[in-house]
């Protein structure tokens, strides 16, 4: 048996902690994580723009993965520093996490850049990085590899006719892996969102050509400058798409007091094809957050007082959702100190921005709607019979439910909640039946079924279609969810809005989720595409400390806890949960299904576009068939892993047991 004693205690210092742990800091390892490294430099650079210090941008991808982002900024302090004196600032900043200029307002009054560690961070995932700074007619060059200087600062000269910062780096293939690698249309596209995202920039784009495929549409050169910002951004998505109303709601805002911004254009096709790209300080927002929420309230109040006040009483019929699906909307908000949700600021989490959001656009939709009259009444009318369709289809699916409960043939294992209709409907699919007794125990019966599967599922990649008919848990399954599989499956008869896999915090249970996915994936894809497949987050630990207790999802939150929550407590008691079913019924509902307390994971289909401010309805403009070519990637991924070929899936343990720690066995 191993000793746990005081040598087992690692401390990472300087940058070793973003090489032992990249997904902390850049979401992962994958195509998406290798692109952000981009959005962290391109970030520093937007900011001095917006700051009004930089007018232009460059960003040039060279063969073999190296990319060179430069600007015509202020260029980053090159003194000594105060604290650091044996140091330039710039090697502070390239070599410390959470250091840099924009943890006040002196230097920046909005920013992308927030935790002080996107340059570290890219330095530390890079395996050759030079930065060059041109500041007061001077002309510094330091290179690094791996985080690590490999020189001290560089005094190359006087320099008349340039200023700013460059930045060329290669991300490091020890982190990566060799067979990821720059995609020049993603890049082509996030640079031309940035553009559009600040209309005092202006932003050029350079490739060698032999990088770009001979039939990508794709440019080897071009520039970016769009001086009416969001709203051209619109008008070259939509084209020349039909729309609602001729003209767009669109607008650029001061919040008071100097709190900052909200751009906003908003159209709605008539083709009902539209979609959301919300940004904060220039960095993309793809999982929404508080800004969204303040003009999803602006629109529907804006609405719905406009039906009340011209006498139309189906108004109030209109939801939220009847006026925000179909509607293209692109939203920009810069505010001192935004807070995001990870370091990859995927979720803008600010809670004054709705206010500010909601008081700024309302006020300019209220004005905006009674200045068109006709085209509002039309708008008006069209999502009122889209509110009056959903309830249609409402009452079909309740009716359906109640239909399919008495046609169906339900599993006996089956806790089906009573709910006659699906809205609000969960099915939770847990591990055995100790599990599901604990979970119908704390369950909410009206909304919530339970379904305790036995084991491991069947393997459907590798299965015959006469083996997966004669699995009895998979039967069980597509019968309690009631909607077919494979070419059968309907996701409009679906008996719940959310089907949840819950299993066990351990080997055992991230196998069986595992398996569970490759299902819905082959068989059920549709409910993945429509957001219905979550995965919850049991916690692993509990900690206590006299009345104080809390619960920790993995080894690393349980740390967390005891430097913050449990800081300074003499004694704490910290029990690891064996599963789910040996989990009393009040813990599990409290941390895993209670919708106030717990954390639930959505499964989608990877969308690097969407992270990287790529507009899906951009494609067309580049590569073709890019949405294709990430869909079939994933299904060779899973043919890879979970298919018939043993050999493939050796390889892929080879090429991947290099980045496995803490193996559970």
């Amino acid at each position: 048996m191993s000793n746990y004693d005081a040598s087992s205690i690692e401390v990472l210092e300087g940058l070793e902690p973003v090489r032992r742990r990249p997904g902390m800091y850049v979401g992962g390892t994958d195509e998406r994580a290798y692109h952000h490294l981009v959005g962290e430099v391109l970030d520093n650079s937007m900011d001095e723009a917006v700051a009004g210090h930089a007018d232009w941008i460059e960003c040039a991808l060279e063969k073999g993965n190296i990319i060179t982002i430069r600007d015509n900024g202020r260029g980053i302090p090159v003194e000594r520093h105060p604290k650091f004196p044996d140091k330039s600032s710039l090697e502070v900043i390239m070599t410390t996490l959470h250091s840099g200029g924009k943890f006040n307002n002196k230097a920046y009054q909005t920013s992308g850049g927030l935790h002080g560690v996107g340059l570290s961070v890219v330095n530390a995932l890079s395996d050759d990085l030079c930065v060059e700074i041109a500041r007061d007619k001077q002309l510094h060059r330091q290179n690094y590899c791996r985080g690590v200087p490999l020189s001290d600062l560089e005094d190359l000269g006087v320099v008349h006719n340039r200023r700013g910062t460059s930045v060329r780096f290669h991300p490091d293939p020890e982190i990566f892996g060799d067979k990821i690698g720059f995609k020049p249309s993603w890049l082509f596209q996030m640079l031309r969102s940035k553009a559009f995202l600040f209309s005092g920039v202006e932003i050029r784009w350079k490739c060698d050509p032999e990088v770009i495929k001979p039939d990508s549409k794709t440019p080897v050169e071009a520039v970016f400058k769009f001086p009416n910002g969001l709203l051209d951004y619109l008008e070259i998505t939509l084209k020349d798409k039909p729309t609602i109303v001729p003209d767009s709601f669109h607008g650029k805002v001061k919040f008071p007091s100097g709190e900052g911004c909200v751009e906003y254009a908003i159209q709605w096709p008539e083709d009902d094809e539209g979609f959301i790209h919300s940004y904060c300080n220039t960095v993309p927002t793809p999982s929404g957050g508080t800004h969204e929420t303040g003009l999803r309230t602006a629109l529907s109040k804006g609405l719905r007082n406009y039906g009340e006040m011209t006498g139309n009483r189906r108004s109030s019929l209109i939801t939220i959702d009847d006026i925000m699906s179909g509607a293209a909307i692109l939203l920009s908000v810069f505010v001192k100190d935004p807070q995001f949700q990870g370091q990859t600021k995927e979720r803008l989490v600010n809670t004054n921005v709705t206010k500010l959001v909601d008081t700024a656009v309302k006020d300019h939709f209220d004005l905006w709607l009674s200045q068109n009259p006709a085209a509002s009444t039309k708008l008006l009318n069209s999502i009122i019979e889209k509110a009056e369709e959903r309830q249609r289809r409402k009452a079909k699916r309740a009716t359906n439910r109640k239909s399919a409960t008495q046609k169906l043939r339900l599993p006996g294992k089956l806790a089906d909640c009573s709910r006659t209709d699906s809205h609000e409907t969960e099915l939770f699919i847990v591990e055995g039946d100790s599990a599901g007794g604990s979970a119908k125990q704390g369950r909410n019966r009206e909304t919530q079924a339970i379904l305790p599967l036995r084991g491991k599922i069947l393997n459907v990649v590798s299965a015959s279609k006469d083996k997966i008919r004669a699995n009895q848990e998979i039967q069980d399954l597509i019968q309690a969810m009631g909607s077919g599989s494979g070419k059968d499956f309907d996701v409009d008869k679906l008996r719940y809005e959310r089907i949840i896999i819950m299993t066990d915090a351990d080997v055992d249970g991230a196998h069986i989720a595992a398996l569970l996915v490759t299902f819905f994936y082959t068989q059920m894809k549709p409910l993945i595409e429509r957001g219905h497949l979550y995965i919850a987050q049991p916690p692993l630990y509990r900690l206590v400390s006299g009345t104080l207790s809390a619960y920790a999802r993995d080894d690393e939150h349980k740390d967390e806890l005891m430097k913050t929550t449990f800081k300074g407590k003499s004694k704490v008691d910290v029990s690891r949960f064996k599963g789910l079913g040996e989990m009393p019924a009040a813990q599990l509902k409290e941390t895993t299904m209670n919708p106030k307390s717990r954390i639930l994971l959505r499964v989608t289909l990877p969308d690097a576009m969407a992270a990287l401010g790529i507009n899906p309805t951009d494609i067309s403009e580049t590569e073709d068939n890019i949405e294709q070519e990430d869909h079939s990637d994933i299904d060779d991924l899973v043919e890879r892993l979970m298919g018939k070929n043993a050999e493939a899936r050796f390889r892929f343990i080879q090429d991947n047991a290099q980045f496995v720690e803490n193996i559970d066995v």
